[in-house]
C-alpha cells in the first residue's frame, strides 16, 4: 500500500444544503469531536476527500459540490408505492418504526441493501422515497483541518479489518451514501450524514 494515498483526516465543519435559494445546516461538528476517516478507502464523499486531503493541519476551508458530485440528481421514479403488509408484523403496521419521515432498511430481490424513507402511509400502500435525503441539493462545507497525516500501518490494518466484518451500527451497508458517524472507529451510523463515512445510508 501506498501510505501517501491513505491519510488519516479529521475535520470540524458545518454543512449547509443549498436548494432553490435556500440554504439550511444540515449538519456539524466540532473539534471536540471530528468527523474522521483514512483516505483512499471511498468511505466519503470522492470530492469532498479531494477538497481536505491536501489541506494542512489547521488550514479552513469553504467549498461546495454540486448534486453530481454529491448525491446525484433527485429522480421522481424512485419514489415508490410499496405494499403495506412489507412493513407489518403479525398483522399490524409496525408503527414504532415506519411512520412519515422514517428511514428504513430495505432490501431488494438481489439482496442489495438500502434505505428509504417513509414519504406517506395508506389504507394499503407506504409512499417509500428512495432517493438519498440530499439528492439534488449542492453541499457548501464550512470547516477547519483538525488534523491530517499519515495514517499508520495499524489505523489502516484496523480499517480493513472493520470493513471486512461490516459497520456495526449500519447493518453492514458500507458503500453508498451518507453517514454521521465516525465508521472507523465502530461508531454507530446515522442516516443523512454527507461527509461522513460514506457508506452507511
Amino acid at each position: 500500500m501506498d501510505s501517501i494515498q491513505h491519510k488519516y483526516i479529521a475535520v470540524a465543519y458545518e454543512l449547509y444544503s443549498l436548494s432553490d435559494g435556500e440554504s439550511h445546516l444540515t449538519e456539524k461538528t466540532s473539534t471536540d469531536q471530528p468527523f474522521d476517516f483514512i483516505s483512499g478507502f471511498g468511505l466519503t464523499l470522492e470530492d469532498f476527500e479531494k477538497a481536505v486531503a491536501s489541506l494542512p493541519t489547521g488550514k479552513d476551508f469553504d467549498f461546495t459540490l454540486t448534486p453530481e458530485q454529491a448525491y446525484g440528481e433527485y429522480v421522481q421514479e424512485r419514489v415508490l408505492d410499496l405494499n403495506k403488509e412489507m412493513f407489518c408484523v403479525d398483522g399490524k403496521l409496525d408503527e414504532e418504526h415506519i411512520y412519515e419521515g422514517a428511514i428504513v432498511p430495505l432490501m431488494n430481490e438481489e439482496g442489495q441493501r438500502f434505505m428509504g424513507q417513509v414519504v406517506e402511509i395508506g389504507n394499503d400502500k407506504v409512499k417509500m422515497d428512495l432517493n438519498h435525503p440530499l439528492a439534488g441539493k449542492s453541499l457548501n462545507f464550512k470547516g477547519t483541518i483538525v488534523e491530517n497525516r499519515e495514517a499508520t500501518e495499524e489505523e489502516i490494518k484496523n480499517l480493513i479489518k472493520h470493513l471486512s466484518g461490516g459497520c456495526g451500527g449500519c447493518g453492514g451497508n458500507c458503500g453508498d451514501s451518507g453517514c454521521n458517524g465516525n465508521c472507523n472507529d465502530g461508531n454507530d451510523c446515522k442516516e443523512g450524514g454527507c461527509g461522513g463515512c460514506g457508506g452507511c445510508h
